[in-house]
């Protein structure tokens, strides 16, 4: 039997090589919590997400569809009866990426999925997820993994049509579903709320930003690690970080 491990970054890829786990490696390169989500079909959605992608984060069409594209091409095309484990983190940034591709599965009954959690952590590093698991414990997480029922995919693609259509009402309602693969679901969700005030500065996350400048702290390096270490429930890296910290001195410099 054939099996793939879809994961959540490169990062993650590389602590797996020292891990002995029979895997066909697929890796997700995105950031879903970022951006546009519409198309009606595959080729709008990834041509609008192309768009934001090189706009923004510099990356070159070709990049996008050789480094994303391909790689999901993979997942949607795989044949009947191959096991399929996903490695995603329980913050909101590796959630909706989780969610996405669930919604991709939904109609693929005979594969057999599976949720791969990262290995427990204090809770005060609860969202570390898979950085510092060593190849041990990557092996342990892959027995461990949990299988999903069609509830738990019907539950997940749902997920993803109540994010990118911006129902927010029906996201905190699916929020309360149980699953044994999702952890942390309702508070992840809760976070996506208070991600959408209409006035930035009631937002979450350019709340915690603006609290963390209005410090002294301007140096980004120790602006990012305090940020992720108060939030680390969204997930963000850099990238996010940073289009945060730009979007709010724009509108800083609009009212001067």
């Amino acid at each position: 039997m054939r099996r793939i491990a879809l994961l959540n970054g490169d990062c993650l890829a590389e602590h797996l090589k020292g891990a002995e786990l029979p895997l066909e490696i697929v890796v997700f390169r995105e950031a879903l919590v970022s951006g546009p989500s519409g198309g009606a079909t595959w080729e709008e959605f990834w041509e609008t997400r192309g768009r934001f992608l090189t706009q923004n984060y510099g990356a070159t069409a070709q990049e996008v569809q050789e480094k994303t594209v391909a790689e999901l091409e993979k997942i949607r095309s795989l044949a009947d009866g191959v096991e399929l484990s996903l490695w995603f983190e329980d913050d909101l940034f590796c959630q909706v990426n989780l969610w996405f591709i669930l919604s991709l599965l939904a109609d693929k009954p005979t594969l057999r999925v599976f949720r791969v959690f990262p290995p427990e952590a204090p809770s005060e590093n609860r969202w570390r997820g898979f950085a510092d698991a060593s190849p041990e414990e990557l092996e342990q997480a892959y027995r461990s993994k949990v299988s999903f029922s069609n509830q738990d995919m019907g539950l997940g693609k749902s997920l993803w049509e109540a994010y990118r259509n911006h129902d927010w009402d029906d996201l905190k309602i699916l929020s309360r579903h149980p699953s044994s693969c999702f952890s942390n679901l309702e508070e992840v969700c809760q976070a996506q709320l208070d991600r959408i005030s209409a006035d930035p500065r009631k937002r979450r996350p350019e709340k915690v930003i603006l609290e963390l400048l209005a410090m002294g702290i301007t140096d980004f390096d120790i602006l990012f690690s305090q940020f992720s270490e108060r939030e680390g429930i969204y997930g963000f890296g850099d990238l996010q970080v940073r289009e945060l910290l730009d979007s709010i001195k724009k509108n800083a410099g609009e009212k001067n």
